[in-house]
């Protein structure tokens, strides 16, 4: 098989969270571009059926939109049957789905604190489980959890222990389940971006001021990533190309934690 082979997704179909917009989109079309069927999956059904349509004409793949909450295991599991009643088959799961919350800790509050977990982590634990259990009757699949630099370092100046908390847990649970599930051909892997300049950030950037001017200081090649940027290590990920691979994370953030 030629090298370039091995990227290819034709016919694959890939589960992708929270990928309505932002990051979650620019993998999506990314995967839906190397030729596989989408599912987007997201609580913004509206703004979901628009990013499937549209993936949809300019691709010319199968993509479907899915209302779901990733913290509602009914939801998850309704989804997983969709999913398999129109596909058959479930090749690739991303998650992506989550939140941030920047509050200093001795403010945030218990509710916060529970939300923030429950869809950053436990989210992906959830959708995890119920799209493994397909995997493992397969006998193959690949899971990439979406976890963030912040699962490895402390961002300054903001405040956010449940998020940084809770990207640490999706590494750990990465790493976890590769270990579990390796013995079933299931690889499971993370991508931890850096600073993104995503529609829910841009006015940061686009502003200025002291946070984003620490930010760039820190980042060696001094810029925020483009959601599009994540592409690449996407398709790798969910491809043959990283047949090999499984239990690791990949930061892609200009070097922050190179630092």
């Amino acid at each position: 098989m030629h090298i370039f082979d091995k990227f290819q997704l034709k016919d694959k179909v890939s589960i992708v969270t929270g990928a309505a917009m932002g990051l979650g989109k620019a993998m999506a079309t990314a995967l839906a571009q190397a030729g596989s069927h989408i599912v987007i999956a997201d609580i913004n059904y509206q703004e979901a059926e628009k990013t499937a349509k549209e993936l949809s004409e300019q691709e010319s793949v199968d993509a479907i939109a899915i209302e779901m909450d990733v913290t509602n295991e009914d939801q998850v599991n309704e989804m997983v049957k969709k999913v398999m009643n129109h596909f058959g088959k479930i090749d690739v799961l991303f998650n992506n789905a989550g939140i941030v919350m920047n509050e200093k800790a001795e403010n945030t509050s218990l509710a916060d604190w529970k939300k923030v977990i429950d869809i950053n982590l436990t989210g992906v634990f959830i959708t995890s489980q119920a799209v493994g259990k397909v995997m493992i009757e397969q006998k193959r699949g690949s899971i990439v959890n979406i976890s963030s630099m912040s699962g490895i370092i402390a961002n300054t100046p903001q405040c956010q222990a449940s998020y940084n908390a809770s990207k640490s847990g999706v590494i750990m649970l990465t790493k976890s389940l590769a270990m579990e599930w390796a013995q079933h051909n299931i690889r499971v892997n993370s991508i931890a971006p850096g600073y993104m300049k995503t529609e829910l950030t841009k006015p940061f950037f686009e502003n200025g001021g002291n946070m984003t001017d620490t930010w760039m200081n820190m980042t060696p090649m001094g810029r925020p990533g483009q959601p599009e940027e994540l592409g690449g290590i996407a398709l790798f990920l969910a491809s043959e190309a990283s047949s090999f691979v499984t239990g690791s994370v990949y930061t892609v953030d200009g070097g922050y934690t190179a630092l």
